[in-house]
C-alpha cells in the first residue's frame, strides 16, 4: 500500500525503511522542519546535577547528543524508538517506558528516587506533557531543557499534494495532535478535503486522530498502543483490497482532464448552400458532385479524430499519462511528428483536389469563351464575352497564376452581343462553385489552425507529465537514498560501541552486508571488520591495564644478556622493578619510550602507543608481541568502523 508519512525527515526515512521491508511504499512529506537549538547557559550545570534524564522524542535523543559529549547519565525514553536512537547515539544507560507520556512518568516514579536528585526533561519548545506538573506531587523535581524545535512548513508538500489529487494513497500516519491539526488545516486551505475518501489515517492514539475528526477519511484507526510499532501493525491489518489497488499502480495525474464524453470534437466545415444545375448540364453537375464529396471526406477525416486508436486518442484528450502507463521510450518529438503529418496530409490531399478541379473548370471555361466567339452573328475578330473574361481572371487570381493578356481588337459597341440566357445561368453556376471552393478553403484554413494550437496544447501537456514523472522518481530516489545514509550511520554506531567495549560484532555486520553491495568502500570495510567479527577486540581500557606488566617485562629482557648473573637479574626485575614513567621522559632508551607510551595511553592515544612500543629494541619484543597484537587489532577494527561511519554521513548529505 502507498502510505503518507508527515513525520520530520530524519524519522521519516527511519520510517520508510520500516514500511518497504514490510512491502508497502512510502510517500515522505515531512509537516515539520527540525533545527536543533543552542544549549541555555544553565544546562551544563543541570545535566551535571540531575540523577536521570527524561526523553520524550528521538528527536530529543538526537539534541541531547549535539548539545553534550556526556553518556553516562541514566536516560528514561518514552518507547523503544526513542530507546534505541539514544543507546545508537553512545548512551549507555538507557530505559524504554514502551508506552507514551504517562507511561514515562510511571517509570520514574518506580525506578526513581525523589530524595537522589532532580529530573531534566530533554524536549522540543512545544511539548504534549508537562512532567513538571505531573510528577511534583510525588516529590519529584523535573526541569525542562528545549534543546531543538520543530517548526510548521506554510503549505502542505509538493509529495502530499500530488498524492492526494491524483488519489493515489491507501493510509496516512500521524504520530501526535500538533502534526493531525497542522495536516487538517494544510489541506483546507489547499481545497483537497473532498480527496480524502480513500484515505485511511492511522493514529498513535485517539488523541492523535481528534484533530482529523472534520475530514472525510475513509477510516481512522488509533493503534492498540502508542508505539510506532503498534502503527506499522495498524498498516498491516489494513483491508486487503487496499493493497490489491496499490499493485495496480498509482493513477498518473494530469493538469488538462477531459474525457470522450465532454470532449468537443473538432468543428466541421460549414455545408455549402444548394447548387443550381441547369437541365443537361452534366459535367458541371458531375463537377460539382465531386466537390461537395470532397469536402465531406475532408470534413469526416476531421470527425473522426476522436475514434482513432486508444493511445492517440487519449493523448490528444489530454488523458494520455492517465490511460497508458508512462514509458522511458516515450519520444515527444515523435508524437509532435507524427500529430504534424495527419494535419499536412489531410491539407495537401485538399489541395490537390481543389486544384485539379480548377484545372478542370478552367477548361471548359475556355471551352464555353470560344464556342461564345464563333456564334454566328458575332463579328470576326470580336473579343471574348465581358463576364467570362471576369470569371477567367478570378479564376487565375485564385490559382495565383499571372494573368496572360490577350491580344483583341475591341468592336464597336453597337456590335457586340450580350450573353445568351444559358450562358448567364453558367456563370452564375461557375460563380457559386468558386464561391463554395473559397468557403471550402477558408474552412480548411481555420481547422488546421485549430489542430496546430491542440497539437502544441498536447506537446505542453505531455512534457509537464514526464516532468512531474521524473520529479516524484526522484523524490523516491531520495528518500531511498536517506533510508540507506541512516542505516549505516546507526550500524557504524553499533560497531563503534563493540569495537570500544570487547564484544563480538558478527551480528551487527551481517546487517552492513546488503547495504554495502555496489559500494567498494563500504565493502573493504566490511572485510576488514569480518576477521575479529566473531571473537570482537580488546577494548581499550583492556589495553591499558595491560600495559603496565608488559612493560615492565620489556624492560627485564632490554636489561638483560646472555650471562647467567644478568638472566638471573632480569627473572629478579621481572618481578620487582622501579621504572620511570609520564610524558616528560627523555632520551631514546627502552625506558623512556615505555614511559612515553604508557603516558599515551592514559591520554586515550593507542595508535601513539603503538607506535612507540614497535621502535622498542628485539630484546622486548617476546614480552610485547601478544599486547601490540591486540592493540593492532583494536585500531584496525576502529578505523574500519570510522570510515562506515563517515562514508555513511557523506551518503546522507547528497541525498539532501
Amino acid at each position: 500500500m502507498r502510505v503518507l508519512i508527515t513525520r520530520p525527515e530524519r524519522e521519516a526515512t527511519t520510517l520508510a525503511t520500516a514500511l518497504a521491508q514490510r512491502g508497502h511504499v512510502p510517500v515522505i512529506a515531512p509537516l515539520f522542519r527540525l533545527e536543533i537549538l543552542h544549549p541555555p547557559a544553565e544546562f551544563a550545570a543541570d545535566l551535571s546535577g540531575c540523577q536521570a534524564i527524561l526523553l520524550s522524542s528521538a528527536n530529543g535523543a538526537r539534541a541531547l547528543a549535539e548539545a553534550s559529549e556526556q553518556r553516562g547519565k541514566p536516560i528514561l525514553a518514552v518507547g523503544d524508538t526513542t530507546a534505541s536512537t539514544a543507546e545508537g547515539l553512545g548512551f549507555v544507560s538507557v530505559t524504554s517506558a514502551a508506552g507514551d507520556g504517562q507511561a514515562l512518568a510511571d517509570l520514574a516514579r518506580s525506578r526513581l528516587d525523589p530524595k537522589a536528585g532532580p529530573l531534566l526533561h530533554v524536549s522540543g519548545v512545544d511539548v504534549a506533557q508537562d512532567f513538571a506538573a505531573a510528577l511534583a506531587p510525588d516529590g519529584f523535581e523535573v526541569r525542562r531543557v528545549a534543546l531543538y524545535e520543530a517548526r510548521e512548513e506554510t503549505a502542505l508538500p509538493d509529495s502530499a499534494r500530488a498524492a492526494i489529487e491524483a488519489r493515489a494513497l491507501d493510509a496516512a500516519m500521524f504520530f501526535s495532535p500538533r502534526a493531525s491539526d497542522l495536516f487538517a488545516r494544510l489541506v483546507q486551505e489547499a481545497g483537497l478535503s473532498a480527496s480524502l475518501s480513500n484515505i485511511t489515517a492511522i493514529g498513535i492514539s485517539p488523541a492523535a486522530l481528534q484533530p482529523l475528526s472534520a475530514l472525510s477519511f475513509k477510516a481512522t484507526v488509533a493503534a492498540a498502543r502508542p508505539t510506532r510499532q503498534s502503527v506499522l501493525d495498524e498498516i498491516d491489518r489494513l483491508p486487503v483490497e487496499a493493497a490489491v489497488a496499490a499493485v495496480e499502480g498509482p493513477s498518473i495525474m494530469s493538469d488538462t482532464p477531459s474525457s470522450p464524453e465532454t470532449a468537443a470534437p473538432p468543428a466541421s466545415p460549414v455545408a455549402p448552400p444548394p447548387v443550381q444545375v441547369r437541365r443537361g448540364l452534366g459535367v458541371i453537375g458531375a463537377f460539382i458532385t465531386g466537390l461537395v464529396a470532397s469536402s465531406l471526406v475532408l470534413a469526416g477525416a476531421l470527425i473522426s479524430l476522436p475514434y482513432w486508436p486508444a493511445e492517440i486518442r487519449a493523448l490528444w484528450q489530454g488523458q494520455g499519462a492517465a490511460a497508458v502507463p508512462p514509458s522511458p521510450a516515450l519520444d515527444l518529438q515523435q508524437v509532435r511528428q507524427d500529430a504534424a503529418a495527419v494535419a499536412n496530409a489531410s491539407v495537401e490531399a485538399a489541395k490537390r483536389e481543389i486544384s485539379a478541379r480548377l484545372d478542370d473548370l478552367d477548361k471548359r471555361v475556355r471551352a464555353a469563351s470560344a464556342a461564345a466567339a464563333e456564334r454566328p452573328g458575332s463579328p470576326a475578330g470580336s473579343g471574348p464575352d465581358p463576364a467570362i473574361a471576369d470569371l477567367r481572371r478570378k479564376i487565375e487570381a485564385l490559382e495565383s497564376r499571372p494573368a496572360a493578356p490577350e491580344a483583341a481588337t475591341p468592336a464597336p459597341a453597337a456590335t457586340q452581343a450580350g450573353p445568351s440566357p444559358e450562358q448567364e445561368k453558367e456563370l452564375a453556376t461557375l460563380r457559386l462553385e468558386l464561391a463554395t471552393m473559397r468557403n471550402t478553403v477558408q474552412t480548411i484554413d481555420q481547422t488546421v489552425a485549430v489542430q496546430r494550437d491542440q497539437t502544441k496544447l498536447l506537446a505542453e501537456a505531455v512534457d509537464k507529465a514526464r516532468g512531474e514523472a521524473s520529479a516524484r522518481n526522484a523524490g523516491e530516489q531520495k528518500a531511498v537514498s536517506a533510508a540507506r545514509a541512516s542505516a549505516l550511520i546507526g550500524i557504524a554506531a553499533r560497531l563503534s560501541a563493540a569495537v570500544e567495549s570487547g564484544l563480538p560484532f558478527a551480528t551487527d555486520l551481517a546487517l552492513l552486508t546488503p547495504l554495502a553491495q555496489g559500494d567498494a568502500r563500504l565493502t573493504e570495510s566490511a572485510a576488514a571488520l569480518q576477521t575479529y567479527a566473531q571473537t570482537g577486540v580488546a577494548s581499550r581500557p583492556a589495553l591499558v591495564a595491560e600495559f603496565p606488566a608488559v612493560a615492565k617485562a620489556a624492560l627485564a629482557d632490554d636489561l638483560a644478556d646472555d650471562s647467567f648473573g644478568e638472566r638471573l637479574l632480569g627473572k629478579v626485575r621481572g618481578l620487582v622493578s622501579l621504572r620511570r614513567v609520564g610524558n616528560d621522559v627523555e632520551g631514546d632508551g627502552t625506558e623512556a619510550k615505555l614511559a612515553r607510551a604508557e603516558a599515551a595511553l592514559e591520554a586515550g592515544d593507542l595508535a601513539k602507543a603503538v607506535a612507540l612500543v614497535k621502535t622498542l629494541p628485539p630484546p622486548t619484543a617476546r614480552a610485547t608481541a601478544g599486547w601490540l597484537s591486540r592493540a593492532q587489532a583494536h585500531l584496525a577494527a576502529k578505523q574500519a568502523a570510522d570510515q562506515i561511519s563517515s562514508q555513511a554521513v557523506t551518503l546522507l548529505g547528497s541525498a539532501r
